[in-house]
């Protein structure tokens, strides 16, 4: 642990901003000295009081309730103080500040937490695990329903239990292939009696599973990255407002009328996707500099997107400069899109396209709202959401690249487990650099600067 986890903290532990109640807590070790200076008296151990938070002249900074968590009882694992107050930012940040000036006498080395500090040391004083830590964050960051119910799932243990059950059955398999590495004469015999392959074909299957899950919980926190992209006044504004349910970008005839990215998030069956409309990609003469501007940086959202809407406007297909656009910007697509990012092509205008056409493609109009259920679950398809069956967990991107790793060491695995006794040495490394991998995800096996990057993602209060 760094001599700063020693230190006592206190922080606002609320959003800024005005609110009804705001809270500031401290954490560390033997707080009784802070309690007593502030309000001349001791407190009942979780049991929330009523009285004045006196400012240096005695006058009352405000009225509220203080509450006081004797270690190791408390979120922090440390003795925790909590002032609950009005929420004024000028309020709050008077109590910090008495709080500070107390300790110069009573608790040395008090000073403001960093980010995500009170998780950090709730994680190292063993209150939580990495991935509830995480959830923490997760649940506050939630924007929708789903993601808020999977978070909260994790936030209590579900998808720590998931990869306690694989690290146990993953320790119960190395310590058999160490035992038989001691015993070379006994080996081949000594793995089949116990089923050593059977053992492992089970933890596969196990782990798929969790995989599987972990990419959909972390599809429910991170969403995915939607570009509309196509020709001026194909409709990809109005598409944007159709998806979204409000006139968010500006659509008029005029070609060129978006010069600047327009970003949406809005939720399909709780999946976050973040709907991007771009200026119009042509090539002329007449594009003017800042039109030019906006074209580029459409590209650059197309080339970081997770899927390309290339909308076509039903009504042009068969105007032969229109259809050559067209088919110059699908062939510039091919070449700046990383692979196996999809582009899903949309007829947009079915309501004023006068005759039938041979394009391929998803017919919609933004305008009536015709073929938008149909984009919606497209998108999900591509997307790699399913539906969610019940006590799906939050997950990040870091755990699902977790799993693989554990996945391509179990597969290695296998095959030395295939070789038998000319490959038990590399079998024994191949599970052991599974289990870091899975201890990565709790926490079990962390490198100090993986945890920094984690909890400074964390606001101050937490």
């Amino acid at each position: 642990m760094l001599a700063r986890h020693q230190d006592p903290i206190v922080a606002v532990a609320t959003a800024p901003g005005r609110g009804a109640v705001g809270i500031v807590r401290v954490s560390g070790k033997h707080l009784e000295p802070l309690v007593q200076a502030l309000f001349a008296r001791k407190l009942k151990a979780r049991e929330a009081t009523y009285l004045p938070f006196p400012d240096a002249d005695g006058s009352p900074i405000d009225h509220g309730l203080a509450l006081y968590f004797p270690a190791p009882h408390s979120f922090t694992g440390e003795d925790v103080l909590e002032l609950q107050a009005h929420g004024g930012p000028v309020v709050l940040q008077l109590l910090v500040a008495r709080c500070l000036q107390l300790a110069k006498t009573c608790l040395p080395g008090l000073r403001v937490a960093e980010p995500g500090e009170f998780s950090e040391r709730a994680f190292l004083n063993d209150k939580i695990d990495l991935a509830q830590a995480e959830a923490i964050a997760d649940l506050i960051d939630a924007s929708t329903e789903a993601a808020a119910r999977s978070a909260s799932r994790s936030l209590a243990g579900d998808f720590s239990r998931e990869v306690h059950t694989l690290r146990d059955a993953l320790i119960h398999l190395r310590m058999l292939v160490e035992a038989t590495l001691d015993f070379p004469e006994e080996e081949i015999d000594f793995l089949q009696k116990a089923d050593a392959q059977g053992q492992l074909d089970r933890l596969r299957q196990q782990l798929q599973q969790v995989m599987q899950r972990a990419r959909q919980g972390a599809l429910l926190r991170e969403g995915i990255k939607v570009v509309i992209a196509g020709q001026p006044n194909a409709g990809k504004s109005s598409l944007l407002n159709a998806l979204a349910g409000a006139e968010l970008a500006i659509v008029t005839p005029i070609a060129g009328t978006t010069r600047d990215v327009v970003q949406q998030t809005i939720q399909i069956e709780g999946v976050p996707l973040h709907i991007i409309d771009t200026a119009g990609l042509r090539e002329g003469d007449d594009v003017d500099q800042v039109e030019q501007i906006g074209i580029e940086r459409a590209w650059g959202q197309i080339e970081q997107a997770d899927a390309v809407l290339f909308l076509h406007d039903l009504t042009r297909l068969q105007q032969p400069d229109y259809a050559q656009a067209d088919a110059d910007i699908a062939h510039t697509l091919q070449q700046r899109l990383p692979a196996g990012v999809p582009v899903i092509d949309l007829l947009n205008k079915a309501d004023a396209a006068s005759a039938a056409t041979d394009a391929t493609g998803l017919v919609l109009s933004a305008k009536t709202g015709e073929g938008l259920q149909t984009l919606r679950q497209r998108l999900l398809h591509e997307a790699g959401w399913q539906q969610a069956p019940e006590g799906l967990f939050i997950a990040r991107e870091r755990h699902v690249q977790a799993l693989q790793r554990v996945s391509e060491h179990l597969t290695w695995a296998h095959e030395h487990l295939q070789a038998q006794a000319q490959s038990l040495d590399l079998l024994a490394e191949e599970l052991r650099q599974a289990q870091n991998s899975l201890g990565e995800i709790t926490g079990e096996f962390s490198a100090d600067d993986l945890l920094g990057v984690i909890f400074s993602k964390f606001c101050i209060g937490k």
